[in-house]
This record gives C-alpha cells, structure tokens and sequence, in this order.
C-alpha cells in the first residue's frame, strides 16, 4: 500500500537526521523547531529561548548568548482514511465505477531544521537557519478512485535564511533575513484526455502522467521585539510571498503513451507563488513558576488560486496539460500555552491551538490536499543540563474532524471523487540547544 504523508522535507545539510514531514493547516510547516511543539507554538515570535527564532523572528537573536546552536527533529504520524461515498472514475473514452478506498494512508516521517547565531557585539547578532517552510505529500494506491486526479503528490522546499538583528534599545530589537528557496515538486495520476471528438485511445487507464519540475527563489522576512517589561514581551514578524516558476519533464508512460498530441511526454512549467505570513506574539511571566504565551499569526494562501501547468515543447506546445482549481482563502491561526517552571531543572510545556485550513469547501477540496481546520492539544518538557545546554521535548495531537470532499473534473476527464477522510496527526519532538 503506498501512503500519505503531509511534506516530506530534508534541508541539504541534515541529511543525515532523516526524512521528514510536517502537519499544519495548507501545505505550511511549523516544524521549523521542536522545542516550540510543547506549547503548541505560541508566543512564536516573542519566546526567543534558542537560536531557532531566526525562522520566527530574527530580532529574538538579541536575546541568546554570545553564541547559540539548535538543532532539531520532529517525527509526525498523519493518518487519512478517505470513505468513497458514490465516486465515478471516468478515464475517458472508458467510464469506471471501482477502485479502492487507499485505507489508512499515513506513516511516520522525520522533519529535522538547524540553527546558529552570533554576536558581533553586545547589540548586533547574525545568524543562519536552515529548514523548510512549506511542503507536502500525498500517495494512493495506482487503483484508488481518485487516481484520475492524483496518485502522487510532493512539494519539497529547502530554505536557507541568513539574518541579522540589532538592539536598538532595552526595549526595542529589530531583525531581518533574506531566504533562498528550492522547491521540487512531483505530480502524477492517470493519463486522460477530453471526451470531445477524440477516438478512443487503448491502453489510457493504464497510461500514467508525471510532472517532475523545480524552481529556484528569494524571500524576505522581517521582525521586531519589543519588552513591554521585565515580564512582558511582545514580538511581531513577517515573510514574504514567494514566487517560483518551476521548470521539468511531464512525462507520459504506459500503453497510450504518445498516441495524441496530449500524451507526449514533453517540457513543462508552471507558477507558484507561495504565501507570506505575519505574526504577533506575547509572552508574560505571571510569577516566579508561571509563564502565560499567546499567537496569533495569518498566512495569505490567497496567492494559491489557479496553478496552470503549461506545455512548453511538442505538438502541443503553449498549451495548459491541467489547472490545478486550488483557489485558497487566507487563515488564521489562534494560540494559547503556559510554561510551569518545576524546579531549577525543568519547565513544564502545555499548549492548544486552533488553526485554519485554507480550502474553502468540499466542491474545491483537492485530493492531493485533503485538509481541513484542526485542533492542537500539547505537552512539553524543557530539561536544563547546565548554564549552556537544553533539551526540549514535545508531543501534540492534532484534532481534525470529518473531512468531506466532492470533487467533480467529470468534464475534465478525471472523474468525480465523492467521499470523507478520518484524519488526525501526531507530532513528537526533540531540541537541543547550546551556547558557546
């Protein structure tokens, strides 16, 4: 049985820590640390206790040791067990009506990151982060009923983002980074072509497309730390779009391979552009034991609408091959956590949070994305070995309620696919963090 995993990412230097994958809302990764698991990632961009605020907010660097390395991993087990509820697979000139549900599509996977930070002074940092900020990945089984549609899709990015940040003042610090991205991305399902005059083509059920294409693209991202107190601070950060253009092989193999203009295995490419986010955290100790955190942060998946995958070589050159119809809605994400420092050793990490998906109904729910909004409950621990050496632990499940999809490309040629997923997500992590 092949499986479905939301973004299976790896930056190049981590190799050596594993696969990974990722489960917030879209096809966004949180993960970007562990130690920020425990609390379901509130105060985000306020917290700043390893150098891995350099992907959250760059200006928390001033507030680390003279010199900070993290480094992490998050293990994630998605499960997804889609229902068919009167699906009709048409492969035109055939029309189906079997195929199989895919089961239980979900495995663990591992997402690593890293991070390192320096100060120049007392005031000006720079520092280094490697991760993946988007990706994701879902595989059926080649016989599924949505296999007109999808059997495979993966979007991997890497991100490298260098940053700098300055303490204005006691009160004020200000970072910014600049990020080069890589995104590589795979896309296959059965071959078909339009019902409209064409001859019927032997062998189309068994004949496969796949797109294999990538890009290359810079970012930005600023931030601002602002302690409101010695209690109290607040953080702000932004990142921006990012667009690609990726550039690749569509392939087509099997029987009807090359037997119209439209299943010639030619170049392709197709635009994305990937959303910008904005975060406003707060982080207030109450008292000597008790620590209050709180995020609110909105991602622009609006920039996701029609993604038109375009023939650029063959017969059929200048030519859409598919529009993936994603048409997204921006989203918000709500976080709460509270950090209980147990003795000079251990702090105690419990977080909830509410994160928005951003597809806006089951007619426009993608099987290549089945998501929906859900509910994060975690745990954490922070374990202090020494003045210069931490580890992080974490775990959250994420609540996802019953997904509903009714997606019709009957006209199209791919077939309707009518149905619900079971979906729920569990993450566990492991930081550790050193100064140097």
């Amino acid at each position: 049985m092949k499986k479905t995993t939301i973004a299976r990412l790896l930056p190049a230097a981590l190799l050596a820590l594993g696969a990974g994958t990722a489960s917030a809302a879209g096809f966004q990764l949180l993960e970007q640390n562990a130690s920020g698991i425990g609390n379901a990632y509130a105060g985000s961009a306020a917290v700043a206790e390893n150098a891995s605020t350099i992907f959250f907010n760059p200006a928390g660097m001033t507030q680390l040791q003279a010199r900070e390395f993290s480094v992490g991993v998050s293990a994630v087990r998605p499960s997804f067990e889609f229902k068919n509820k009167g699906s009709v697979i048409l492969n035109a000139p055939r029309i189906a009506t079997t195929g199989g549900d895919g089961d239980d599509a979900g495995s663990w996977a591992a997402l690593p990151n890293g991070y390192l930070s320096w100060a120049l002074n007392k005031d000006l940092y720079v520092g280094v982060g490697l991760g993946a900020p988007f990706g994701l990945i879902t595989e059926y089984d080649d016989d599924w009923v949505g296999r007109a549609q999808s059997i495979k899709f993966d979007l991997k990015t890497y991100n490298i983002n260098p940053s700098i940040a300055y303490r204005v003042n006691d009160k004020l610090s200000i970072g910014a980074g600049v990020s080069w991205q890589r995104l590589e991305a795979e896309y296959e399902r059965v071959a078909t072509v339009l019902p409209t005059g064409i001859s019927p083509v032997p062998g189309l059920s068994s004949t496969f497309a796949t797109l294999d294409a990538d890009s290359d693209a810079w970012g930005w991202n600023v931030g601002a730390l602002f302690t409101l107190s010695p209690a109290m601070k607040v953080g702000v950060s932004y990142r921006s779009t990012v667009d690609h253009t990726l550039e690749g092989d569509l392939k087509v193999e099997g029987p009807a391979a090359g037997l119209a203009p439209t299943l010639q295995s030619v170049k392709a490419e197709a635009d994305v552009e990937l959303p910008d986010t904005f975060i406003v955290s707060v982080t207030q100790k109450l008292n000597d034991r008790w620590e209050m955190l709180g995020d609110l942060s909105w991602t622009g998946w609006s920039s996701v609408d029609q993604v038109h995958i375009v023939r650029t070589s063959g017969l059929a050159a200048g030519t859409v091959a598919q529009t993936l119809e994603a048409d997204f809605k921006d989203t918000w994400r709500v976080a709460l956590g509270a950090n209980y420092q147990l003795n000079d050793a251990w702090k105690l990490k419990f977080g909830i949070a509410w994160d928005q998906t951003p597809v806006k109904d089951k007619e426009r729910r993608l099987v290549a994305l089945p998501d929906n909004d859900r509910t994060w409950l975690s745990v954490g621990g922070q374990w202090k070995l020494s003045k210069t050496n931490t580890v992080d632990l974490g775990a959250a499940w994420l609540y996802i309620p019953k997904t509903k999809i009714d997606n019709d490309q009957s006209t199209l040629g791919r077939g309707r696919v009518t149905g619900e997923y079971d979906s729920s997500v569990w993450i566990l992590g492991a930081q550790y963090s050193m100064a140097f």
